[in-house]
């Protein structure tokens, strides 16, 4: 075969073969689309759809979605028809799999866009009322920065994440082994804060690698993480869920609001 003719594809154009050309998909497609991909079925993640129920209707509303992964959790929030989804994704691979499932599961309410958040956030003055951070908060370099940056702008905000506990998570623990046992002291919106150093451990060499920008990353206790959210503005916090016992580590998630 002339490799420089790799790149075409020769057979009936399908969704599939649009899904087949991005290897590392992690999400599974909904059975009615035909088409196969992972095997997480994200497209009806519980989660997102307890978030919703707590929050309320999102129909007409502006939404801002970090880090959408491969566009499954993006797939349910444009089913409840919100005026705007803002899903902003930084690795390429994860961005290019959105796109692919923009166009076969038909999400025409989103615009995906490729970048940093922070830089989204800091450089936008759009407000929106209801945010999704599922699975982002503890892949970051400064969590607590990106917090203090999304309060500015989001009236209300759903966030599942893990979060660091001596007693749930002890030495022995083999979740803790990507620590490094560093633990830096932060000062965030006038609030000092934890951060425990962790390390992906060349997990970011594989295609389906989606976690963040830089391998030194860092987690938070949970009690600081929602002493934080309160502190810089979200007067209502509520604990939707919690398990100390995910094989990925303790997590919880909240859906915090200002009334």
């Amino acid at each position: 075969m002339d490799e420089s003719f790799a790149e075409y594809e020769d057979r009936l154009p399908t969704s599939q073969n649009a899904v087949d050309a991005i290897p590392g998909w992690t999400s599974a497609f909904p059975p009615e689309s035909g088409v196969r991909g992972g095997s997480t079925p994200l497209f009806v993640d519980g989660r997102i759809k307890d978030a919703l129920a707590a929050y309320g209707s999102i129909e007409g509303k502006r939404v801002l979605e970090v880090g959408p992964l491969e566009g499954m959790h993006t797939y349910i929030l444009n089913q409840q028809r919100p005026a705007r989804i803002d899903a902003i994704e930084a690795n390429k691979s994860c961005y290019f799999r959105c796109l692919v499932t923009k166009e076969i599961l038909n999400i025409d309410k989103a615009a995906f866009h490729l970048g940093d958040i922070k830089e989204w956030l800091t450089t936008y003055d759009q407000r929106y009322d209801f945010g999704l951070a599922s699975g982002v908060l503890y892949h970051m370099p400064d969590p607590g920065e990106f917090l203090r940056l999304l309060a500015l702008r989001v009236d209300a905000v759903f966030i599942w994440t893990h979060y660091f506990h001596e007693e749930e998570m002890p030495r022995a623990d083999v979740r803790r082994a990507p620590f490094s046992g560093r633990v830096e002291v932060r000062d965030v919106a006038g609030m000092e804060m934890r951060y425990f150093e962790r390390s992906y451990q060349s997990a970011q060499e594989n295609a389906s690698f989606c976690g963040g920008m830089k391998d030194r990353h860092y987690w938070l206790e949970k009690n600081e993480i929602i002493e934080l959210i309160r502190h810089i503005g979200y007067n209502s916090v509520t604990i939707q869920a919690e398990d100390p016992t995910h094989p990925g580590g303790p997590c919880f998630s909240l859906l915090a609001r200002r009334v």
